[in-house]
């Protein structure tokens, strides 16, 4: 799909991912910590670390070699990744929250401060609601699945000029 959301959605978007992504973020390395913290299936987990490796979300590293043995680390796409599961946190805390509560909080480092994530404008950092966007055609719109809404947009902006 020419479409930024259903690639990413193709890359991360199998229940698997993001959680194998938290634990990561969290810091479990090795293949059998996250097995047993997931409690998926060996052969599962492989494959989706496979696939995560193979999409540069997370890199394997050796330590140790007889037998070869792995640790599994985010890669800078991996880690640019865990903010967006910080937002989806947030929703699940207010819209689906679990039976006693939210399972974890969030410290901001830099501050000090507990928060709760939200998505901010990057120009004047005001939070970012579905009623305060305007969505326009970027340059990849195409009149295609995932971007045919896009790309009528862009044709009907050109015919009103």
């Amino acid at each position: 799909m020419h479409c930024s959301i259903g690639q990413t959605l193709e890359r991360v978007g199998e229940w698997w991912t993001p959680l194998i992504v938290r634990d990561l973020y969290l810091g479990l390395r090795r293949f059998d910590d996250i097995a047993e913290n997931l409690g998926i299936s060996r052969n599962l987990l492989t494959r989706r670390l496979e696939t995560l490796v193979a999409d540069g979300i997370v890199e394997r590293r050796a330590y140790r070699e007889r037998p070869p043995r792995h640790e599994y680390h985010l890669t800078e796409a991996g880690r640019e990744l865990v903010p967006v599961l910080m937002a989806l946190m947030a929703w699940g805390d207010k819209w689906a929250t679990p039976e006693g509560g939210p399972p974890a909080r969030l410290l901001h480092r830099d501050c000090g401060a507990e928060f709760t994530p939200q998505v901010a404008c990057s120009s004047c950092e005001k939070p970012v609601t579905a009623d305060s966007v305007k969505v326009l055609p970027g340059p990849g719109a195409a009149a295609g699945p995932g971007t045919k809404v896009l790309a009528g947009r862009g044709l009907a902006a050109l015919k009103k000029k």
